[in-house]
């Protein structure tokens, strides 16, 4: 969930065949997967790892079509993990979960979340189940053939000051393009989608002998479970989607989305920046909001270390996902505004960014229209100042070759009501707007609560203890609120 801009922005951090069509020849709720039952065994560690919980978990790996409409055709591999229940009288069930992306592994998310503070009674009523979504990580992973330098640009389109630099983006945007469509795993181009991925939980359900999956998920991982409870609503148990997406998922509108994510967030850092004065970015918000513009346009003149205008706007788009985060960011301010360079952050691995393309711009279409993108960039300047610049620019999925095999898929109001959204106000990756739009989509399936507070993802990481506790009431006992809540801001421990 909180990867870095790369990830979330498309860093941070549809579809094969939908439910009007799907297979050959029945509908995607109605085909019935016998996978193998999965043999679990010892997770691969991460050496740098030291979660207590890691240990716990089980890993095993499970084959699934590549290809839906072809069940027995070729084949690839999904990594799966599982945290069981402890106390087997209180197990009703698995709880699968996905922690964003897309491009994100998941394969330890169960683990995380425990350590971030998923309570025991979630923990005890479910086997909290991971995975590596199609072409992630050890899940038959896709690649781009992205150069070093390419990888250090990562996702992030450079901020568009006019139209001369969308055009001037454009070959860049082409060539990362081509080499997707060239590159040695080129063949899953097509079916490394949104519903192919829901899909595979689906054999994964399967493996597990589970009549029903409930389903956590946050970020990128709100439009993954929105298509699975639509793909599959006979199968959904308990759905939560965490941090929401609009109903298209990362399409050109979620991705303009962003700079509106940027300008709700700001305003507390700045608040923070003005309560501390000793960082020296100004003594209220106003003037750390014109440090800010101040800062983005001497980077752009002159970058230090390495970090120009367009890198500064992200590294505080990055800065505003958690309240943890702000000192750091501030420090980060202070050290550029005096000339410092920054110390160098890790790289974004090939298959991230690759796998990141692979979805987004397999999911949906994208105008191939350079003027498309000027126009927008234009629009967003004026809108979204802070980062329209860069979320109206010109990206890969652009020049994306148009070989999908099917729809996106169409989230709508059928099904059982057993959708809970939880959503912060202020949420910079998932702005509030485009989760409204997927709360009207859903209609009377959902029930959404929204907690007044900043950051990206709310449970079990937020602090709001009554956004946390409604989740968990829901997935331990089922108890839905009748009607959307509005939980009230809490005071910072």
């Amino acid at each position: 969930m909180r990867k870095t801009l790369s990830i979330a922005l498309a860093a941070t951090a549809v579809a094969a065949a939908a439910m009007s069509g799907a297979s050959a020849a029945a509908t995607p709720d109605t085909v019935t997967a016998t996978p193998d039952s999965l043999q679990w065994g010892p997770c691969p560690q991460k050496p740098e790892s030291r979660n207590t919980d890691a240990p716990r978990l089980e890993c095993a790996t499970l084959d699934v079509p590549l290809d839906y409409r072809s069940p027995d055709g070729r084949q690839i591999e999904i990594a799966v993990s599982r945290l069981a229940s402890k106390v087997p009288s209180k197990r009703r069930g698995v709880l699968l979960t996905n922690p964003g992306g897309p491009g994100g592994s998941g394969l330890d998310y169960p683990a995380l979340l425990a350590g971030a503070g998923l309570p025991k009674d979630v923990l005890d009523s479910y086997d909290v189940i991971g995975f590596d979504p199609r072409g992630v990580g050890r899940s038959t992973p896709v690649t781009c053939d992205l150069t070093p330098q390419q990888q250090a640009r990562g996702n992030f389109p450079p901020y568009a000051h006019t139209a001369a630099d969308v055009a001037k983006e454009a070959p860049y945007a082409r060539t990362i393009a081509e080499q997707c469509a060239t590159s040695r795993t080129a063949w899953m181009l097509p079916y490394t989608t949104t519903a192919n991925t829901a899909r595979d939980m689906d054999r994964i359900r399967a493996a597990l002998g589970e009549p029903k999956a409930s389903y956590l998920g946050a970020s990128y991982g709100s439009y993954l479970g929105a298509v699975y409870t639509t793909m599959f609503p006979g199968r959904s148990d308990r759905i939560v989607l965490d941090s929401n997406m609009g109903p298209g998922g990362y399409d050109l509108a979620n991705f303009r989305l962003l700079g509106r994510g940027m300008e709700d967030r700001f305003p507390d850092f700045a608040a923070y920046a003005a309560e501390h004065p000793e960082y020296g970015l100004g003594t209220t918000p106003k003037q750390v909001t014109a440090k800010f513009f101040e800062l983005a346009k001497r980077l752009d003149a002159a970058p230090v270390g390495g970090i120009d205008g367009t890198l500064f706007r992200g590294v505080t788009f990055e800065g505003l996902y958690a309240e943890s985060l702000m000192p750091r960011l501030a420090e980060e301010w202070q050290a550029l505004d005096k000339g410092r360079p920054l110390p160098t952050p890790p790289p974004v691995s090939e298959n991230s960014l690759a796998s990141h393309f692979y979805v987004t711009c397999g999911d949906s279409r994208w105008s191939g229209k350079v003027r498309d993108y000027q126009r927008n960039a234009a629009i967003d300047r004026l809108k979204y100042p802070m980062l329209g610049g860069t979320t109206g620019n010109i990206k890969p999925c652009a020049y994306w070759p148009d070989n999908r095999v099917g729809p996106p898929v169409h989230i709508g109001d059928r099904g059982p009501s057993n959708v809970l959204m939880v959503q912060n106000e202020r949420d910079p990756g998932t702005p509030l707007v485009g989760a409204m739009k997927l709360r009207r989509a859903f209609g009377d399936r959902a029930t959404m609560v929204t907690a007044d507070q900043g950051g990206h993802g709310v449970y079990p990481f937020g602090r709001n203890t009554c956004a946390n506790n409604t989740v968990t009431a829901f997935l331990t006992s089922g108890q839905r609120p009748a009607e959307d809540l509005a939980c009230a801001a809490e005071p910072n421990p």
